[in-house]
């Protein structure tokens, strides 16, 4: 089973009712303490506040309210349900006819190792755009981008898809220039061990083995929790074999309503420490170690560096107790 996890705060919206109607995808909506008492929507599974106090057994007793990281509720209902593979995305991102993700394993278009931070968009655009989370002394380097591509066998943990009209983008890019983007069509493009982009909530595939990975951090600010998901989740995923891969726009987001400006103070924290994650966790993680330990090794890491508090480990913690029984 594959399962779509969403967290809405308002009535069903198309993009719900749209994934809804998906088969071969069962969607879960996350309620929130602002989500209307009375939400429903036909063929869509909602966890209420009352519902998700019956989910695991340690992370509904910490997990904070009004926060996107009551997702992760969503998570382990998916795992009760024997989720294979779990689509992350939001509720105003609407499916196109053609949605659907490559398979996790096979020969793709691979960029080549040790190339640091790249603007994965330049693939898929000319358009002068960059994903949220890209270090900003990268946001004005050109790259030749037609001579590090090999087809290579690939096993993918993780396949991003873009989104067309409103992409995920910084609060930087929306209050300079805002234009809507629409993405090339092109063949999925992989990213070897070294080689980064940061890979969001919006439109995300994510494979049984890694579930470990879903974690989001729970008391950083809104709009760097997924990115430093992302930053924490990659050089974990090569230690153990597996690769961050990025295909063409599946979803079309007519955004919500947002503050650009108030968007930007919450990704100060995220301009500031992009790099400096990806360093510490690659400095941390052991092969000798499994999947959830490393992660946990990741986050006291970054807890010593003053980038996470100390109430993050403990969610993290109460994550990592609950995901134990449902490993394969």
């Amino acid at each position: 089973m594959n399962c779509i996890v969403i967290t809405s705060v308002n009535d069903p919206t198309e993009a719900i009712r749209s994934f809804s109607k998906l088969k071969n995808y069962r969607l879960i909506v996350v309620g929130d303490k602002k989500t209307p008492s009375n939400w429903s929507c036909e063929d869509a599974i909602f966890l209420s506040i009352e519902k998700q106090l019956q989910i695991g057994r340690h992370l509904n007793k910490i997990l904070p309210f009004n926060h996107y990281c009551r997702k992760m509720m969503g998570y382990l209902y998916a795992f009760e349900m024997n989720a294979q593979c779990i689509v992350d995305t939001d509720d105003d991102n609407i499916p196109k006819h053609e949605f659907s993700f490559p398979a996790f394993e096979g020969e793709y278009n691979m960029i080549e190792k040790d190339q640091g931070f790249i603007n994965i968009y330049q693939y898929f655009t000319d358009q002068k755009i960059w994903p949220r989370g890209l270090p900003l002394k990268n946001i004005n380097k050109d790259y030749e981008y037609s001579n590090n591509l090999t087809n290579t066998k690939c096993k993918v943990g993780v396949w991003q898809g873009l989104a067309d009209k409103d992409p995920d983008v910084d609060a930087i890019y929306r209050l300079i220039d805002n234009r809507p983007c629409s993405f090339k069509e092109r063949e999925p493009i992989v990213l070897s061990k070294g080689t980064l982009s940061p890979f969001n909530t919006q439109n995300t595939l994510i494979r049984k083995e890694l579930f470990p990975l879903l974690y989001l951090p729970a008391h950083v600010t809104f709009r760097f929790t997924d990115i430093l998901r992302s930053l924490v989740a990659q050089p974990i995923m090569w230690l153990h074999g597996y690769n961050l891969g990025f295909i063409g726009a599946t979803v079309t987001q007519k955004r919500n309503p947002h503050d650009y400006f108030e968007d930007f103070i919450s990704e100060i924290p995220m301009y500031q420490n992009t790099e400096q994650v990806v360093e510490i966790v690659m400095k941390t993680i052991k092969k000798r170690f499994s999947m959830s330990e490393n992660l946990f090794l990741a986050y006291e890491a970054l807890l010593d560096a003053g980038i996470v508090k100390n109430n993050e480990i403990d969610v993290l913690t109460a994550w990592l107790k609950d995901i134990e029984r449902y490993k394969s």
